[in-house]
């Protein structure tokens, strides 16, 4: 066979389609519950499809935009952000990009080169993971625990920083946990990362989803100028319930977009335009239906709580913004197959926690998927995999 890239050969394939072929043999009632891979369970609000759907027609949107994004939406999430912080943020300081994912890669492409590392908390994000080792780049692992409620401790960051780090990541409200790291944490982070020279790259795509209350989730952009080692990242895909037209945002000093823009033209050139266009409309227009979505996780969340409250052996050791974090019952049974098992014969679909660098005894369930009936349908098929 025809050699291919020894570094792509050695990462690993994302866990889902592999969860998605076990259900496939799911033949009993109910069909399949979906709480694998986290996406809105509900359509986008009817005028961003109205706008979506006259921009997808105008024929200025079928041409080339800016790299960056277009200077309609780029202003409109600068306000968005200055709103939500407080600071004076700049069309200039931010960019669209092709959904999160897209803006990790590349800042991971301008921060980091073959050799260098980046510390990441575990459980991690797979595909965080999946790109540092396509770059050969050590995604080196900063353990968290449920007895700190998944939240990382800066001092043990800080023991595993040597000369090779180049940025530290955070996840918040975290994925696969749920945890919300409190503002103060970000804050030492952010000083640890000032202090030794290396970016705190800060993934916010689930920031819509805060419970109430915590409607600021940091202080670092809410001065007069954009940190300067700091890289935030964002997606539009869960608030506005767009997936499928790939739109992120990231944040940075002026100062890196020249470095950012070679690799984004490289990888995609510009992020969709008819997207763009109905977003730069929505993220203005849609505060309330953004504020209605949130209320609605939060009222899953509750009813997730009350769901494992009554599930003997299933602890539920974290949740926030679209997640459930538990211990399965199955003592010194791997969770892969606990995961199996339970597409398989309960048709219900999630994800186990090696998936993410953590424990076997672990599962990540996406509540967000699912309405209220659908939990009460975990419930049952999580107790029927016990008897």
């Amino acid at each position: 066979m025809t050699l291919l890239n020894p570094r792509l050969l050695d990462t690993g394939s994302p866990p889902i389609p592999e969860i998605q072929a076990w259900g496939t043999r799911y033949a009993g009632r109910g069909g399949l519950l979906n709480m694998c891979q986290a996406v809105p369970s509900h359509a986008p609000a009817p005028g961003m499809l109205e706008r979506l759907a006259r921009a997808a027609g105008d024929p200025a949107c079928a041409t080339y935009g800016p790299i960056m994004g277009d200077a309609a939406l780029r202003e409109a999430y600068a306000a968005d952000l200055g709103a939500l912080y407080g600071g004076r943020l700049d069309a200039s300081e931010v960019a669209i990009t092709a959904g999160c994912n897209q803006a990790y890669f590349v800042t991971m492409m301008a921060l980091a080169q073959r050799g260098d590392a980046v510390l990441l908390p575990t459980p991690w994000y797979f595909n965080h993971r999946m790109t540092l080792d396509m770059l050969g780049v050590e995604p080196r692992a900063l353990p968290c625990c449920a007895e700190q409620g998944f939240v990382p401790d800066p001092e043990e960051a800080a023991a595993l920083i040597d000369d090779r780090v180049r940025a530290i990541v955070l996840v918040t409200p975290n994925n696969p946990t749920g945890a919300i790291y409190p503002s103060k944490v970000i804050a030492r982070f952010h000083a640890l990362c000032r202090e030794r020279g290396i970016w705190l790259v800060l993934d916010e795509t689930y920031r819509d989803f805060l419970p109430p209350g915590r409607n600021r989730p940091h202080g670092l952009l809410s001065g007069e100028a954009w940190p300067e080692n700091l890289v935030q990242l964002h997606s539009f895909s869960k608030s506005f319930a767009i997936p499928g037209h790939r739109l992120g945002a990231l944040g940075a000093p002026a100062a890196l977009f020249p470095e950012l823009g070679k690799v984004m033209d490289c990888v995609q050139i510009c992020a969709g335009r008819a997207g763009q266009a109905a977003l730069a409309w929505g993220l203005g227009a849609l505060s309330a239906w953004r504020a209605a979505n949130r209320a609605e996780m939060q009222a899953r969340g509750a009813t997730m709580r009350a769901a494992f409250s009554r599930l003997p052996g299933w602890e539920l050791q974290s949740l926030g913004a679209y997640f459930a974090y538990v211990q399965h019952p199955f003592e010194g049974t791997s969770a892969w197959q606990v995961a199996e098992r339970l597409a398989s014969e309960q048709g219900l679909l999630c994800l186990p926690g090696p998936a993410f660098a953590g424990e076997e005894a672990h599962l990540r369930i996406a509540f967000a998927n699912v309405a209220a009936a659908g939990i009460v349908s975990m419930e049952e098929r999580l107790r029927a995999a016990s008897n």
